[in-house]
């Protein structure tokens, strides 16, 4: 008689991607169609890409690359960053020859200033510091600390192309803010390096070759077909893709097997595009689209996950929802921390929807007092808002987590206050 070693956790993994099977996944970015070009107003909120000066590169993480450049820093000289970070944000520093020390954040995400260590902050030549999940908030705190210091502010908004950080724009108060193109508008890649005092030096940056242009074009329309969004052109559009794919499989099967996944996370981050101009298929639909649809939806959809998720046994809202003006912003993400945050993410991803967390941090990020972004890193599931999910989609994946939470009893996990 054999016996199951099945998990829970493993059994409720494969329930989920049964269901899951029964609908298609759900698109993790922003994709063009027809409606991306539908003129919609949304007074008020400004954009990084308003300040007065302003350079596009292929990448936010290329963008922090730049910004680390135009401040000439001796090699060596040391850039604080936060505990709770995506891997890009801390390959530009090492890239550029410099050293990277680390800050905790606070339960509100700003930096725990508090806990700096003077010695560390008198050598310390520059400070990134992010506006977490397009949620911005003010910066004067941090602001006046890196001026009583001599140190630079790098305004990472990456997750926050649009909306005001209490007294001024998002982008408004570093020395130079960096932001990600491709999180916000259907492009192939693209990145913004912006500072609203300084001026930005030529990046000296390489264009791409013709068929690098080419491909960059052809990825957007593919990705809108295999989501169907081009009516009236999805079929023919997909013939197309397909005989492409089709090829490219025939002319693969004469190459060397593919190099193994690297480990070395410096290589995961894929900073060997830095020095290259953006593509025009993303400079073009940067100019091109409006943006009022991009805020509004994103909004709508953040509004919708907080009402789905209200009162869920085992998860909440990262931020007290009366805490922000939310109408001032164009979320990125719905910040949900969940107790059981192991179990739930992975069942989520064997799902295929929009959700994602920053549980992959820099070797040798070191365990700081009274610090959250180690918590972050494992508890905060983070549900993307963009506008191209439907307020169906959205409550699709809402259903999904409540589900999930309600099938076995949550882990008590105290959440910080």
């Amino acid at each position: 008689m054999s016996v199951s070693t099945t998990s829970p956790s493993q059994t409720l993994i494969s329930d989920a991607q049964a269901r899951s099977g029964a609908s298609p996944p759900l698109p993790r970015g922003p994709i063009l169609d027809w409606s991306s070009f539908q003129l919609v107003d949304a007074p008020g909120i400004s954009s990084v890409e308003d300040l007065p000066h302003t350079a596009f590169t292929t990448s936010g993480r290329a963008a922090i690359y730049q910004a680390l450049l135009q401040l000439q820093l001796p090699s060596g000289s040391t850039v604080l960053a936060p505990s709770y970070h995506c891997p890009t944000m801390i390959a530009p520093a090492i890239l550029a020859n410099l050293n990277v020390s680390y800050f905790g954040i606070r339960a509100d995400g700003l930096p725990n200033l508090d806990a700096i260590d003077a010695a560390t902050a008198r050598q310390s030549k520059a400070m990134i510091v992010a506006h977490y999940f397009g949620l911005a908030r003010s910066l004067a705190e941090v602001r006046r600390w890196c001026d009583e210091r001599g140190i630079a502010l790098i305004e990472d908004c990456a997750h926050c192309y649009f909306g005001e950080a209490g007294e001024r724009p998002v982008g408004a108060w570093g020395d130079y803010s960096t932001a990600s193109l491709s999180k916000f508008l259907p492009v192939p890649e693209g990145g913004l390096l912006a500072s609203s005092h300084r001026s930005i030096s030529n990046l000296r940056l390489s264009p791409q070759s013709l068929k690098a242009q080419l491909k960059g074009w052809a990825d957007v329309f593919e990705l809108a077909t295999k989501y169907q969004r081009f009516s009236g052109f999805n079929k023919v559009l997909a013939f197309l893709f397909r005989l492409k794919n089709s090829r490219l499989r025939s002319a693969a099967i004469t190459d060397a097997p593919p190099e193994p996944e690297p480990a070395n996370m410096m290589r995961d981050c894929d900073m060997g595009r830095i020095s290259h101009a953006p593509l025009s298929a993303s400079m073009t639909l940067k100019a091109v689209l409006p943006r009022g649809r991009v805020i509004l939806r994103r909004q709508r959809n953040f509004a919708c996950y907080a009402k789905h998720l209200e009162g869920v046994r085992g998860a909440r809202p990262l931020f007290p929802l009366g805490t922000a003006s939310f109408s001032q912003m164009a979320p990125y993400v719905f910040p949900l921390w969940v107790d059981d945050a192991d179990r739930l993410y992975h069942a989520l991803r064997a799902m295929e929807l929009p959700v994602f967390r920053w549980d992959r941090i820099w070797p040798g990020t070191p365990a700081l007092n009274d610090d959250q972004g180690p918590l972050w890193s494992r508890h905060v599931l983070q549900l993307l808002c963009h506008q191209d999910l439907s307020e169906a989609d959205v409550q699709r994946t809402a259903e999904a987590i409540r589900s999930l939470l309600s099938s076995e009893p949550a882990l008590a996990t105290p959440a910080p206050t």
